[in-house]
């Protein structure tokens, strides 16, 4: 895939031009059509091809907006990012903009993995420990792995904490291996 510069400029002229209060909202249905574009090759082949002139990517734009229920401001976004021919970068803009969002509100986006569902209960001592530790707000998403047998792996920006049995056993391989 492409690599597409300055995707941070295009989530920051996204994030100008909303309201805050309307940016989770927006957020969520641009990651819809990010997880389409990643998704469907029909659809990400239309979106990208020169084969498919202005008008018709336009056109497929419009249709999503009907069915799906997408604002004016993210339907002229995306004819936007069609027209100067970047919506393959949709998955990177999209996460740029969820972070700058994130980094607007003093939080950051951390992702839990275990093993097993996680209560409630310790869901809110993970948030206050990491709110702790990094001080600011966490927002947490929670992903669950069997192959992690125990303990878990939590990831803040580009931090990861690791104290599954998984991730354990493999230090102690690399230290036998080295010696």
């Amino acid at each position: 895939m492409k690599k597409i510069k300055n995707v941070k400029r295009y989530a920051r002229q996204f994030l100008n031009a909303i309201k805050a209060e309307e940016i989770p909202q927006t957020i969520e249905q641009l990651r819809v059509i990010s997880s389409l574009i990643e998704k469907d090759k029909n659809f990400r082949n239309l979106m990208v091809s020169p084969a498919f002139n202005k008008e018709e990517k336009e056109k497929s734009i419009d249709y999503l907006v009907q069915k799906i229920g997408i604002s004016d401001r993210v339907s002229a976004y995306l004819k936007y990012l069609s027209g100067v021919k970047i919506m393959i970068a949709m998955p990177e803009i999209v996460s740029a903009i969820a972070g700058m969002y994130l980094e607007m509100n003093k939080k950051v986006k951390g992702i839990v993995t275990a093993p097993l569902e996680i209560s409630k209960e310790h869901e809110d001592k993970l948030k206050e420990s990491l709110k702790h530790v990094t001080g600011r707000e966490i927002d947490l998403q929670f992903i669950m792995d069997p192959s992690l047998l125990g303990g878990i792996k939590i990831q803040v920006g580009s931090t990861m904490y690791d104290s599954s049995i998984k991730g354990q056993l493999g230090l102690l391989k690399d230290k036998l291996l080295s010696q």
